[in-house]
């Protein structure tokens, strides 16, 4: 078999189950550039964080020295690994896949070993951020010159393409590697769990749910999707916010200080939850919602997530996925990024009709059933074997 190195930051829950299922049909290293013990801590949450399901099982992994002054994902000088390009000339792979390239030793792998090995890229940025007009200029001269050291990117959706072409990467450099999750876990039936959760918030069953999960920072815009729900007039919606962040305080302050005035006011928060309990949360609402302002939310995979579980989705235009997984009034809808009024409008309408959520959740189900790892295995074996 063929040999791929992978260079990645750190285990991460969204890649582990594609590195298993590649060790089965090349010979696969990957090596970790942040180091062993640096990775718990998430910002985000503002806490430490280790996942419980297993990201190291299945595959041939190494976990490099970090020689970095400061160790962190923060910051271009974060990740330096003074024997990385040793390693892999010791490998002698046939080809090198790179996740991000904004790291010191990134971006040296991908200089070194440019026109001896093929380079492979993966990564999901998109132009949906807002830029002055120098600092796009400047950028656009910068990633041409990434770009040009890369002999194939992998590209996630739409955006994220249109994002590569921009940079100088054409067609017959780019090949499409969707975004996916473990669609098999989510879409177990979690009906008892579900209901568990929900006789806990006193959520009748034919009441409505919103959820929003994920990190409670401003990036994510959970206080726009309270003030969204606080001007509802549908009285059997309840809205639950799963997660922690830095935003946490200023949510439940705002939560309880209208519930004071609105004795009826069904808001409820609960902590972050781990991967093993996440299939249980989704299957407990009846729509999620996403309602993201960026930078940075170059995809959004808890929508994969929640599609895997049959939900009906709302989701913000700055996120990633909109584009590929949202068909309007089908599985859901898209608003104008910070627009009260638009995703008050169309929260209002989705959470109006039980049925057709149900209905838009069904279709869900079967859009996400095209955005899987095995394509990923595919796709990617088929250009090693080339």
């Amino acid at each position: 078999m063929k040999k791929l190195v992978i260079i990645t930051t750190h285990p991460i829950q969204y890649y582990a189950p594609l590195f298993k299922l590649l060790a089965k049909e090349c010979n696969l290293i990957v090596y970790y550039t942040l180091g062993l013990g640096n990775e718990k801590y998430d910002k985000g949450f503002e806490q430490n964080i280790e996942w419980d399901v297993d990201l190291l099982e299945g595959y041939n992994y190494r976990f490099l020295k970090n020689s970095a002054k400061n160790p962190s994902l923060n910051h271009f000088m974060g990740i330096k690994n003074h024997n990385l390009i040793k390693k892999i000339n010791e490998c002698s792979p046939d080809a090198i896949l790179i996740y991000g390239w904004a790291y010191y030793s990134h971006l040296n792998i991908m200089r070194h070993f440019k026109n001896k090995i093929p380079i492979w890229f993966r990564g999901d940025s998109t132009l949906t951020d807002n830029q002055s007009w120098f600092k796009k200029e400047l950028r656009k001269a910068f990633l041409k010159w990434v770009y040009s050291k890369v002999d194939l990117a992998f590209y996630v959706g739409k955006a994220n393409k249109q994002y590569f072409k921009s940079f100088g990467l054409n067609d017959e450099k780019l090949i499409y590697l969707p975004h996916a999750i473990d669609n098999n876990r989510f879409s177990q039936d979690k009906k008892a769990e579900a209901e568990a959760i929900r006789n806990k918030y006193n959520v009748a069953k034919s009441d409505i749910l919103v959820l929003f999960a994920g990190k409670f920072e401003k990036k994510k815009s959970p206080d726009l999707l309270l003030d969204a729900f606080m001007s509802l007039q549908e009285p059997n919606a309840h809205l639950l916010f799963v997660g922690n962040g830095p935003m946490e305080k200023q949510l439940k302050e705002k939560a309880h200080q209208h519930s004071l005035n609105n004795p009826s006011f069904k808001i409820y928060f609960m902590d972050f939850q781990n991967q093993s309990n996440m299939p249980a949360i989704y299957h407990t609402c009846d729509l999620f919602c996403l309602p993201s302002q960026g930078p940075g939310e170059t995809w959004g995979l808890a929508v994969n997530e929640a599609m895997a579980c049959g939900k009906a989705i709302l989701v913000s235009d700055k996120v990633g996925c909109a584009r590929d997984l949202i068909n309007n009034k089908i599985n859901g809808e898209i608003f104008e990024s910070k627009h009260f009024a638009d995703l008050s409008k169309k929260l209002n309408s989705l959470v109006s009709n039980k049925n057709e959520l149900n209905k838009m959740g069904a279709e869900s189900a079967q859009i996400i059933k095209n955005y899987t790892f095995d394509i990923q295995v595919e796709q990617l074996i088929t250009v090693l074997n080339a």
